[in-house]
């Protein structure tokens, strides 16, 4: 199984690369009687639907045409699934934390469980507020953080102006 995913990985990442994403997850399952390929690709910017639209049918091609060189990747039927990383992924990368600034995270910190708010992430390290008090850690510090899903952040939006339903049917004729 590992040299087929090396071979699915052969055909994918240099055609999510050349978008400017990074390719953050491959995986192969079963689903019936077919195939469900899902990959996950981020950047510093996000991934936005177009994107991943188009990115879906890039990558698309690609595999077909290596399976029309003779390479067989997947045996029969496969649905391709193209997304990003929800929130529940694990951060293991400088490039994971980076993204995640101002998140609040638990992370085991020199084996203690810490709960911080990511202040700065850098190719050192990240700073945490802890409880008001900047508290900077080395990668090799680190272990895999998590995001930790603040409802109450939601307060914090600003309101959306209230729209007469009479004025948003004259405006969508």
């Amino acid at each position: 199984m590992a040299q087929h995913r090396q071979r699915l990985l052969a055909v994918v990442e240099p055609v999510v690369t050349a978008t400017g994403y990074d390719l953050e997850d491959l995986s192969v399952s079963r689903v019936g009687r077919r195939h469900l390929l899902r990959i996950a690709v981020d950047s510093d910017n996000g991934v936005d639907l177009d994107a991943v639209a188009d990115l879906s049918r890039a990558i698309s091609a690609a595999l077909d045409k290596a399976e029309a060189d003779g390479d067989e990747l997947i045996a029969g039927e496969y649905e391709l699934e193209v997304g990003s990383p929800g929130v529940d992924r694990l951060l293991t990368e400088p490039r994971h934390w980076r993204r995640n600034r101002t998140r609040l995270v638990k992370v085991q910190v020199d084996g203690q469980e810490v709960t911080g708010r990511v202040v700065v992430a850098d190719d050192n390290g990240v700073t945490l507020d802890v409880n008001g008090t900047a508290q900077p850690v080395a990668y090799g510090a680190l272990g895999p953080g998590r995001v930790q899903v603040e409802l109450k952040r939601l307060a914090e939006l600003p309101e959306l102006p209230d729209v007469d339903e009479d004025e948003e049917e004259e405006d969508g004729e």
